[in-house]
């Protein structure tokens, strides 16, 4: 690591984020929490001076050929730099035509384009890619909420991860191996701890917190001409390896194969490289009604195919949940309160939130194979499975 490299990287763990902490408490002891503007202009200042020498030494020392890791970190170290600068209105896409940060456009840039990704910070920057130095992961601020929301968004995407990763490896042996029911067994349970792990965001995270301090770090910004959706938590790949090897969604839909190319670049390169893998299997579904005429009265149809079904319905379970309970709870309800300007954007990902929202519900209802007379699901192919096995 550079000493530069290591210099920012100590600033984005120390005194950036105790400028976002103590911005957060301004805004939120206001009347209008969601206010931002001729609040802390001193912070906000420090912030943008303070980051902008560590990127200005950064660029003039160009790549230091450290490797994928380590460029990959310090490009998450210039994205949340530039993530609370938009936070703190410091730039608005939407009255923009290019970044007013030069520097930390080029910077962004160069290293996106080197090593494959988007030019901004992603999701894994702040969860399966955020190393802890004495027990502490980076994060924007250092408030209670955002530290629960890291540490369980995290353990969440790491469940789905290890249920993708146990029905990846069923693919070379087949549905009828003895060991695929192990191995639908373990994503089965890896997609309980997904349950779990929302039920504690659920239970425990502030909405008011979430929604005023946390979730605002997400929002668009530009990097040169071009303006970025914000992170997202689905930006892995496993997720999307479970909806396409359980059959529930298809690549060749224009509406998910839309949702795949819009989040390929945000995802690190194994996992972009797990996916387009992913993407020409033959789904579980598909093979399980094929075989189901000849085979239905076999034992290992009935035990393999049964728990096959369990691990769908986990899926559209966990699908749901965050669905019904985290977005509808943590987001929509509370984006009630703001007016139509601060309403439009609210997003991460860019559309306006009623646009946003169906789009999940979409996405909800494909994962859980539910009947839509509107869009194809697997609804009537996963009926016939059950009555195969009944």
């Amino acid at each position: 690591m550079s000493k530069n490299v290591e210099t920012f990287d100590g600033w984005i763990r120390g005194r950036f984020a105790d400028f976002n902490s103590e911005l957060e408490e301004l805004y939120f002891a206001q009347e209008d929490r969601s206010n931002v503007d001729g609040v802390g202009d001193d912070l906000k200042k420090a912030i943008y001076d303070e980051g902008r020498n560590f990127v200005s030494a950064l660029r003039e020392e160009g790549n230091t050929d450290e490797g994928f890791d380590r460029a990959f970190d310090l490009l998450g170290d210039l994205g949340l730099w530039l993530a609370a600068l938009r936070r703190h209105e410091m730039t608005n896409p939407a009255r923009e035509e290019k970044s007013p940060f030069f520097e930390a456009s080029a910077l962004g840039m160069h290293i996106g384009a080197s090593i494959g990704v988007v030019p901004r910070f992603a999701t894994s920057h702040l969860s399966t890619h955020n190393a802890a130095v004495n027990g502490k992961a980076k994060a924007f601020t250092r408030l209670h909420d955002e530290k629960l929301f890291l540490d369980y968004n995290t353990r969440g995407i790491f469940s789905y991860k290890r249920a993708a990763d146990a029905l990846m490896r069923i693919t070379p042996i087949g549905v009828s191996h003895p060991v695929a029911h192990t191995l639908f067994e373990d994503a089965l349970n890896a997609l309980g701890d997904v349950a779990r792990w929302n039920e504690i965001l659920f239970d425990e995270l502030d909405i008011d917190r979430f929604f005023y301090s946390v979730r605002p770090y997400y929002k668009p910004y530009r990097v040169g001409r071009h303006e970025y959706r914000g992170a997202n938590a689905g930006d892995f790949s496993g997720i999307n390896e479970i909806d396409l090897l359980l059959g529930l969604c298809q690549a060749n839909d224009p509406y998910y194969s839309q949702l795949l190319v819009d989040k390929m670049l945000f995802m690190r390169p194994e996992d972009q490289s797990s996916l387009r893998d992913c993407m020409r299997r033959r789904n579980f579904l598909d093979q399980f009604l094929d075989l189901a005429p000849a085979a239905k009265k076999e034992t290992w149809f009935k035990e393999n195919a049964t728990m096959f079904v369990n691990v769908v319905e986990a899926h559209g379970r966990a699908a749901r949940q965050h669905h019904d309970m985290l977005v509808s709870r943590f987001i929509e309800k509370p984006s009630v309160a703001l007016d139509q300007a601060k309403l439009s954007q609210v997003t991460a990902s860019g559309p306006p939130l009623p646009v946003l929202l169906r789009s999940l519900e979409i996405l909800r209802d494909l994962r859980m194979a539910a009947a839509r007379d509107d869009i194809k699901t697997r609804h009537d192919d996963l009926e016939r499975l059950k009555n195969a096995i009944a």
